[in-house]
């Protein structure tokens, strides 16, 4: 059949005033009432029978079928709750099955309200559903209601579609209205129309009287129901407001506001609706941009600031308020339609895609196009920030939820928020795109398919916040400390520190330093029972292992930039310097010895730990929020100090982590010290646990520190490569390495990501002096999440400890498989050495982790 060849409806009066239906025609009927559109669709069903078309009914809505099922008719049954995205794919798979030539009816498009809360998504599946159906060279009916939807979502329609219709119900007629008929004309197809259901008979409209008759019904409509052709959100919100006012809100109200635009999550849900008050959800819906959800990074923030000033209402002088906003759920598949990338969207979804699909997807979203109403509330936020910076947070869906956490895996992206108005915006708007982009990084994606989550729907919402801090000299900003807390240690400073008191790392400037692997920084970290208690005893000591360099804000650079914590010391105030910086007293004395004395100052947030107020209030925030979760939480905060040690805390982020608890004690064996691989104490993290490893992949510290450095990212490949093997071989893999895993340094340890080690079972690092490096217990930062999340043993094997040695080889049952995995990379000399592989399947090899008594044996199993 040629495309635009000519189909009855079923009414020859009609088929006369649009010249017929068209082969790729969308029909989209706008009416009165749904119980007219049997009137267009039982015609038009019959003639596709009689004429023997494939007729297709995509049932979805609660309403009576709008398609009787017999003979000739394939009726699929979706469910538009289980989201956007997958009932839209479900539709097209169902087009692609169904093939070219076959005729559509749906439900009614206006129900789609019911499911997704807002227009924005119903127009949104209609501009990607009907290029579809016009591609397959098919016919498709579409009802809504008129009134129903705003301006906005009808435009959309009206621009996609090839013909749309009003009708108006009298009461012995229908009129007709044609609206758009694409690419066909005549003198009289756009005048309203008398169609009589009985006889079949339509005539123009061409006399005053019944003209006016047919005027007049539009406006009693219109004035029937004023707030008509407006969002369905923005009347949902509107009428509960009005209620709340009048003190007769619905009782479901605040269930149904929270699963509109809070969480889908049940345990956060039931939190939210235990701390929150109706205006809480009616000041989250005055922040938001958008429809959707906020995501969970943003319901993790508010829920936990509700948590504390219900709790602990004692601290609200020393909590700074926010004034966030929020980029709903809706506008992230607003972004794609509207850059045409829901194709590209499509494919990433697929099995084959899922990683093949992404750089391209990931390009796309780096480069699309935002709709002009979205644009337009973009100005108004920028607006009220008017020249503060600001940061960009990714809040999808998953994150931070329970179980969830997807720490570091979406970018955050800071603006400084300077320049012309026009300047700002499209450095945000970049910001938005960098954020969604992030969706389709590798670890993320790989994190997403090792829990299981890769075919769950991921919308990106968006958190964008004011940047908390001060101007420091003529263009620096930021917060006096940042940092991380969690409300469980799996790290124990020493023996009698109390893991369920909690823990944080600091660090001065933006947070972050504190979330990141750092190169030549140590943040402070502080056991909330015990906050002045320190692995370091010398002041040379605490010196060199110190933050040595903070993250700002460049305001006249308009970007992120890392200086030496020395450049800070005259721009802060009397009262921070003391709050963060520290006297190294040796260096300072030997100084006045010779004749030379200075203030020699590190940064090692020395005063904020001896602030007992500080570490006492951070304590309490921390086990509230753990018995309000029932789980063990991290937060992000900053720190902000003011006159006589006064101080505001911000706190920006707060999630639960399941993988950390209670934990029980573990009792090691005694073993020989020819059958110990390591020893460790003190310098491990993880929970209790006996594992059996069956596997060793080992980076020579000797080799590696010779490695070129530009050869060095191929050491990371490698070790991908071996998670790789164990992920399809079911191995269980300990990984040995020199200096600090994933930093952004090569030179200070191997630049894995997490996707290169995700199914690995242990990773230790490994001092080794003589080529500088030295591994760093990273709590808190973003790795040290996917660690636990993934409940990955770290270990530090300090040369003060017990260790291995490279020099004595391994036992007897270790088999060199390094050829058999690795051969596509060892045909480089230099690199060949550098990494080893070992089955240790047939050694007995074990792994003993104790958490209450921090200690570790790597050894010969003697059962």
């Amino acid at each position: 059949m040629a495309a635009f060849e000519k189909v009855k409806s079923g009414i020859e009066g009609l088929d006369a005033v649009f010249d017929y239906i068209r082969i790729g025609d969308n029909v989209v009927w706008q009416l009165t009432t749904l119980a007219d559109f049997s009137q267009f669709v039982d015609p038009f069903v019959t003639q596709a029978l009689d004429d023997g078309r494939t007729l297709v009914y995509i049932r979805f809505a609660n309403h009576e079928p709008l398609v009787q099922a017999r003979d000739g008719i394939t009726v699929y049954e979706l469910n538009p709750h289980h989201g956007f995205e997958t009932f839209t794919v479900e539709v097209r798979d169902i087009i692609t099955k169904e093939g070219y030539e076959a005729l559509y009816v749906f439900d009614c498009l206006s129900e789609l309200q019911a499911a997704w809360s807002a227009d924005m998504m119903m127009g949104n599946f209609f501009r990607v559903t009907c290029p579809y159906l016009f591609e397959l060279d098919t016919i498709a009916y579409f009802p809504i209601i008129r009134g129903m939807h705003s301006f906005e979502t009808i435009a959309k329609i009206r621009e996609t579609t090839q013909l749309l219709i009003d009708v108006v119900h009298d009461e012995d007629c229908l009129f007709i209205h044609p609206l758009k008929v694409w690419n066909r004309y005549s003198q009289s197809m756009f005048l309203a129309h008398r169609f009589d259901p009985i006889t079949g008979k339509v005539t123009a409209l061409r006399d005053s009287v019944e003209t006016s008759r047919f005027y007049s019904l539009l406006n009693q409509e219109e004035q029937a129901t004023p707030d008509r052709n407006s969002d369905s959100w923005d009347r949902f919100f509107l009428s509960m407001r009005m209620a709340y006012d009048q003190g007769a809100l619905p009782a479901d109200a605040c269930s149904k506001m929270c699963n509109m635009m809070m969480t889908k999550d049940r345990e956060m849900r039931d939190m939210v609706l235990h701390f929150f008050e109706p205006q809480d959800f009616f000041e989250v819906r005055g922040r938001m941009v958008g429809t959707g959800l906020i995501g969970g990074k943003a319901c993790g923030m508010l829920l936990a600031r509700k948590i504390i000033e219900h709790s602990l209402p004692h601290y609200r002088c020393q909590l700074e308020p926010h004034d966030s906003f929020y980029i709903g759920s809706d506008v992230f598949y607003s972004y794609i339609v509207a850059s045409d990338l829901w194709r590209l969207r499509i494919e990433q979804r697929s099995i084959e895609g899922f990683f093949e699909s992404a750089p391209v997807l990931q390009e796309g979203l780096m480069n699309g196009a935002f709709p002009e109403d979205i644009r337009e509330r973009f100005r108004r936020m920028l607006e009220y920030f008017g020249q503060n910076p600001i940061i960009v947070r990714s809040s999808s869906f998953l994150e931070d939820g329970f179980g969830n956490a997807f720490a570091g895996k979406y970018e955050s992206v800071f603006c400084a928020n300077v320049g012309t108005p026009s300047e700002r915006l499209a450095a945000f708007e970049d910001a938005v795109r960098t954020v969604y982009a992030s969706t389709m990084d590798e670890s993320a994606l790989e994190y997403r398919l090792r829990n299981g989550l890769d075919k769950q729907e991921e919308q990106m919402a968006l958190l964008v916040q004011r940047v908390s801090g001060s101007h420091h000299g003529s263009s620096l900003f930021m917060p006096t400390a940042a940092g991380v807390g969690y409300s469980y240690s799996l790290y124990r400073l020493s023996g009698d520190i109390d893991p369920q008191a909690g823990m944080l790392r600091l660090v001065v400037g933006l947070g972050t330093k504190a979330v990141e692997r750092t190169t030549l920084d140590y943040p402070r970290i502080i056991g909330l029972d015990r906050p002045l208690a320190n692995t370091h005893v010398t002041f040379a000591e605490k010196h060199r292992f110190s933050q040595h360099y903070a993250d700002v804000l460049d305001l006249e650079q308009r970007k992120l930039r890392e200086i030496s914590v020395q450049e800070l010391i005259d721009a802060l105030s009397p009262n921070a310097l003391r709050a963060v910086y520290e006297h190294d007293m040796d260096a300072e004395y030997r100084l006045r010895e010779t004749g030379h004395y200075r203030p020699v100052l590190f940064a090692s947030c020395l005063g904020l730990a001896q602030n007992a107020l500080f570490t006492t209030m951070m304590r309490d925030i921390l086990q509230t929020l753990h018995e309000a979760y029932r789980h063990a939480v991290d937060i992000e905060f900053t720190v902000n100090v003011g006159e006589s040690d006064s101080f505001m805390v911000n706190l920006l982020q707060c999630r639960p982590l399941q993988a950390l608890g209670d934990d029980e004690d573990l009792e090691l064996p005694k073993l020989p010290q020819s059958d110990i691989y390591f020893h460790l104490r003190g310098s491990t993290m993880g929970k209790s646990r006996k594992t059996t490893i069956d596997t060793l992949v080992v980076v020579d510290p000797r080799y590696y520190y010779s490695c070129q450095h530009s050869k060095k990212s191929s050491i990371a490949r490698m070790i991908g490569a071996v998670n790789l093997y164990c992920k399809k071989t079911e191995r269980q893999c300990l990984f040995i390495t020199p200096g600090r895993i994933g930093t952004s340094s090569p030179e200070l340890g191997v630049p894995v990501s997490f996707a290169d080690i995700s199914v690995l079972k242990g990773v230790c690092e490994v001092a080794y002096s003589a080529a500088g490096y030295s591994p760093e217990l990273s709590f808190g930062s973003h790795l040290f999440q996917d660690l636990v999340e993934a409940d990955i043993y770290y270990g530090a094997i300090l040369e003060n400890s017990d260790t291995l040695y490279f020099d004595s080889g391994f036992p007897s049952q270790f088999t060199d498989i390094t050829q058999v995995v690795l051969s596509e990379f060892l045909g480089d000399s230099e690199i060949q050495d550098i990494v080893k592989l070992y089955d240790a399947s047939e050694s007995g090899l074990t792994l003993w982790h104790d958490l209450i008594g921090n200690e570790s044996i790597c050894g010969l199993s003697q059962s």
